[in-house]
């Protein structure tokens, strides 16, 4: 395992897709469909675009890579995202508890038995379910989501919401992202970032790990 200094941690934050669970591939296959439907070819490397993206921005980005920008007007764009999330829901209904990613559930455990709270801060408005789906709703102190936000990351607008719904100084934060943009807005909001990824695809972050079984839970505190 990896050892972190915890000592000024009072709040660890953990984004959803990637770093609790992976459910980009049922994004993707929702995305891929959609932009069948338009008549191009969406591939998992367009589909990197849209991580930690919020959905009426993967639209834009999708509509880009099919040269379609200027298309559709703002209703259409809006049936379109509806339509995409409707596939999406409909993957994630079936999703199983063995899916959450390695280490997820005992960091989880571990940090809230050491007293540090827990949140999500995700992009996601499916967060909810999702984590339902997992059962591990009861592990998040507050769970802020894509329901509750008017700013998509990089801006820090996610982070500082659950700092400020628990009243912790966004300086006694972490934050598990393995997205840029999600790096970039919890150095913003004045953070700690954990990078679930690799140090040159992913930039900024105190430490890498490629996923949470690598982080070493304080044993004991104070």
């Amino acid at each position: 395992m990896t050892p972190f200094c915890w000592d000024s941690c009072k709040l660890a934050i953990f984004d959803l897709d990637g770093v609790i669970v992976d459910t980009a591939k049922y994004h993707y296959l929702a995305w891929k469909e959609l932009a069948d439907a338009l008549g191009f070819t969406f591939t998992p490397r367009h589909n990197e675009g849209l991580k930690g993206v919020s959905r009426q921005r993967s639209l834009e980005i999708l509509l880009e890579v099919g040269g379609l920008t200027h298309a559709f007007s703002p209703g259409e764009k809006e049936k379109m995202a509806a339509e995409k999330n409707a596939r999406y829901v409909a993957y994630i209904n079936n999703l199983q508890q063995d899916e959450i990613l390695p280490g997820s559930r005992a960091l989880l455990t571990g940090l809230r038995a050491q007293g540090i709270k827990t949140a999500l801060g995700s992009a996601s408005k499916n967060a909810r379910p999702i984590l339902d789906k997992l059962d591990i709703t009861p592990l998040f102190d507050i769970i802020i989501d894509g329901t509750s936000t008017q700013k998509a990351k990089p801006d820090p607008e996610v982070f500082l919401l659950a700092a400020r719904a628990l009243s912790i100084a966004p300086e006694n934060c972490v934050v598990f992202e393995d997205a840029q943009v999600g790096i970039d807005a919890a150095l913003a909001a004045g953070m700690r970032p954990i990078a679930v990824g690799y140090p040159g695809i992913l930039t900024g972050a105190d430490l890498y790990i490629t996923d949470l079984a690598q982080v070493q839970c304080p044993s004991r505190l104070g």
